[in-house]
């Protein structure tokens, strides 16, 4: 008896295989693996500065605080909600929608989850039937690609390096399609590199996936940062639905709070989408694990019912820290970084270091330079293998000036 294509062996006992192969043949999460090590580290006394995990270094502000103080003391709170989210915060969802991307849509349309990594599986769950592709540009955030497998389907990835500001163009998009292309992931600004697309950049790909009718997902976590280009102008972009209607009814959107609001560890993220699949979705959900904290919803209701104040404070911080970021990296030979206008990450090309010998030790990837940095210079980054892109290497400048500064400067003494 033989096994089929994509079947366990049925020759082999159960206890033989315990790990299905599905979920075996995901890999652990780059950038919280590289942040769990630097803690680990930090926590055995020594003065790691880690660069790897994209979350902001300031506090949840205050008013947000306050409001989940105040929903713990609510017995309406302590019991099962609807799955698919508070309805009055599915309100203030498609209100602030409205109101920071022009984009008009329903509550019935949005659906709540923990995290935005649970929107996205979700969302990719709803849409994929097995072997469905998905084109995915890369550099690319490492949760993509293995959300895309889990749901079934093939991610296809479309590199775009910084000759071309990390930018995949339309000839490259339709090189990579096929009968079996359904969605293309769509992320402006980008994590890793930081890119964002124009107004005229995300129309062109716009009119290009409205042409060979395929859906969109798009994630949109990193709207609010946005910065002047190098030469002190102003990237002019905005949400694809917007600046495409037409893909209106074709286009998921993922977001949350976790990045604007300093709101990471409070897992509130969300889908807005045409109405079948966020229901198939929050289906999925209602099994999955019901509805989000109620304490959790309650602070994103605050969050995103207050002013922008905040996100602006964080955002000056983040801005000069960029500059700062990519003047030290450019300073170092064999290292160009170009200058990034989205979101909080510096994605700088080592291929000039690679190659080289260090302490009698040759140096031949990403992976091996993070790990010779950790090493010597006690400086945790992430290299560009997690992202699709060997020969980079992604560093979140969302940490203190201070560290930023001493972490960069180690960098530039170990390869002086």
């Amino acid at each position: 008896m033989t096994s089929q294509p994509g079947r366990p062996d049925p020759t082999t006992s159960p206890r033989e295989r315990p790990v299905s192969q599905r979920v075996g043949a995901i890999a652990e999460s780059a950038t919280l693996k590289v942040d769990a090590k630097a803690k680990a580290l930090k926590a055995e006394g020594r003065p790691v500065i880690g660069f790897g995990a994209g979350e902001p270094d300031f506090p949840t502000p205050d008013y947000i605080v306050e409001a989940a103080v105040e929903a713990c003391r609510d017995p309406r709170n302590h019991r099962y909600t609807p799955a698919g989210g508070l309805p009055e915060l599915k309100k203030a969802i498609a209100e602030k929608t409205r109101r920071d991307s022009g984009y008009e849509v329903e509550p019935a349309q949005v659906l709540v989850t923990n995290g935005g990594k649970q929107a996205i599986y979700e969302a990719f769950a709803a849409m994929l039937d097995p072997g469905d592709e998905v084109i995915v540009p890369a550099p690319y955030w490492t949760t993509y690609p293995e959300s895309i497998r889990l749901a079934g389907g093939v991610p296809v990835e479309v590199l775009a390096d910084e000759t071309q500001d990390y930018k995949v163009t339309v000839a490259q998009l339709e090189a990579a399609r096929t009968a079996h292309t359904k969605v293309l992931l769509f992320v402006s600004p980008s994590n890793p590199t930081g890119a964002v697309y124009s107004a005229d950049e995300i129309r062109a790909i716009g009119a290009w996936v409205e042409e060979h009718g395929l859906w969109v997902l798009t994630d949109e976590i990193y709207e609010h940062l946005v910065y002047d280009a190098a030469d002190g102008t102003r990237t002019e972009t905005g949400s694809l639905p917007v600046l495409c209607p037409e893909l209106a009814e074709h286009t998921v959107v993922v977001n949350g709070v976790a990045k604007t609001y300093a709101m990471t560890g409070w897992r509130v993220g969300w889908i807005i989408g045409p109405k079948d699949i966020v229901k198939a979705a929050g289906n999925l959900q209602s099994h999955a694990t019901s509805n989000v904290a109620n304490v959790s919803q309650r602070a994103a209701l605050a969050a995103i019912e207050g002013d922008l104040a905040a996100v602006e404070e964080m955002k000056t911080a983040f801005d000069r820290r960029r500059q700062t970021i990519v003047s030290m990296l450019n300073e170092i030979d064999g290292v160009l970084c170009p200058m990034p206008t989205g979101a909080f990450y510096a994605y700088p090309s080592v291929k000039g270091l690679l190659g080289r010998t260090y302490d009698g030790r040759v140096i031949d990837s990403s992976v091996d330079l993070a790990e010779y940095i950790l090493e010597k210079a006690e400086v945790a980054v992430v290299p560009g293998e997690a992202f699709g892109s060997p020969g980079y290497l992604r560093l979140s400048y969302a940490l203190g000036d201070d560290d930023l500064v001493e972490g960069i400067s180690r960098l530039q003494k170990l390869f002086a």
